[in-house]
């Protein structure tokens, strides 16, 4: 789950000055797929990991003065890097740390895995979360894209989110302010990024959260690649009110276009599930670009209906 965007680099900037603006941590032509589930794509030219809201801001208000092209990503679960890599910088959050701030309410750093904040809330017996068990990604990724699982979504337990702006600039929001979608917000406009959140629970017993969380990680094991490097559903589930959860899935629609006899190069549909791709280890993010076109393409020939990526794309695919 992450928050990203496609920049292009406007000239290039001597390495000693940008070690001078960012610090002795940035680094350069850094491989950007050792921080993406597919395990592909090229390299970051620049590169800085940022574990404090401080660092965070400092890092964003450096690049915005000095009009450095930069993304943000958190935990990689949900994105295609281009092959050519990034031409910019590159800020990867890794903003920790949870904490009770009522009987039923946590703040929560973005960087912080959304799964260590499930197994919380059920350790402290709160009840609410367990839609997001076995959810890939980062807590502020999953905010950023609204994520949610089996009627469940973040926006559901939200009651505030700490944000900064592309010019550096820190505000507190309500959820409101994201103007919440299906697997989507308005910080996908704003390119605001998140840096911690609060939300409220509710009270619940923790050996049946425990129990409700096991059950949900087995259902997704049995459906989900474990061992194969991928990014979870590769489409959005189109919306249908006459559906479970109000949603059409799209794994239904490419079960029936034959998805599972197609694959580009390394790039192949999971054979327990229609609507992820996996690496087989010799993919390139060209091979997945071009087989989740074809997958598009069949689909819209035979339903009239054009899936969206839920999948981000970051880079070059021209």
């Amino acid at each position: 789950m992450e928050m990203t965007e496609q920049l292009e680099v406007k000239g290039e900037m001597p390495k000693q000055k940008m070690s001078t603006l960012f610090g002795e941590s940035l680094q350069f032509n850094t491989p950007l797929a050792d921080y993406s589930s597919f395990r592909t794509g090229g390299n970051a030219a620049c590169f800085i990991n940022t574990k404090t809201v401080d660092e965070t801001v400092h890092a964003v208000l450096t690049a915005h003065e000095n009009q450095i092209p930069f993304i943000i990503i958190g935990g990689g679960s949900n994105l295609l890097i281009s092959d050519n890599g990034y031409d910019g910088l590159v800020i990867k959050i890794d903003v920790l740390g949870i904490k009770m701030t009522g009987d039923t309410e946590i703040e929560c750093g973005a960087g912080e895995d959304l799964m260590n904040l499930v197994n919380f809330a059920a350790d402290n017996s709160m009840k609410g979360l367990e839609f997001a068990a076995g959810i890939w990604g980062s807590v502020g990724g999953a905010v950023f894209g609204n994520a949610g699982a089996y009627g469940g979504e973040m926006k559901d337990i939200l009651t505030e989110i700490t944000l900064l702006d592309r010019n550096g600039k820190l505000k507190h929001v309500k959820p409101e302010y994201c103007k919440f979608e299906y697997r989507s917000s308005y910080l996908k406009e704003t390119k605001e990024i998140v840096l911690s959140v609060k939300m409220k629970l509710q009270k619940g017993n923790k050996d049946e959260l425990k129990t409700k969380i096991d059950e949900i990680l087995a259902i997704r094991a049995s459906k989900h690649p474990v061992e194969q490097f991928s990014a979870g559903s590769f489409f959005k589930n189109i919306p249908d009110p006459k559906e479970k959860y109000g949603k059409l899935p799209a794994g239904r629609l490419l079960e029936e276009i034959g998805a599972k006899d197609i694959s580009v190069g390394g790039a192949k549909v999971y054979e327990k599930h229609a609507n992820i791709i996996i690496n087989d280890g010799t993919a390139t993010s060209k091979d997945i670009r071009e087989l989740a076109d074809i997958l598009r393409k069949k689909v819209f020939e035979k339903y009239g209906i054009t899936l969206e990526d839920e999948v981000i794309s970051i880079g070059n695919f021209k």
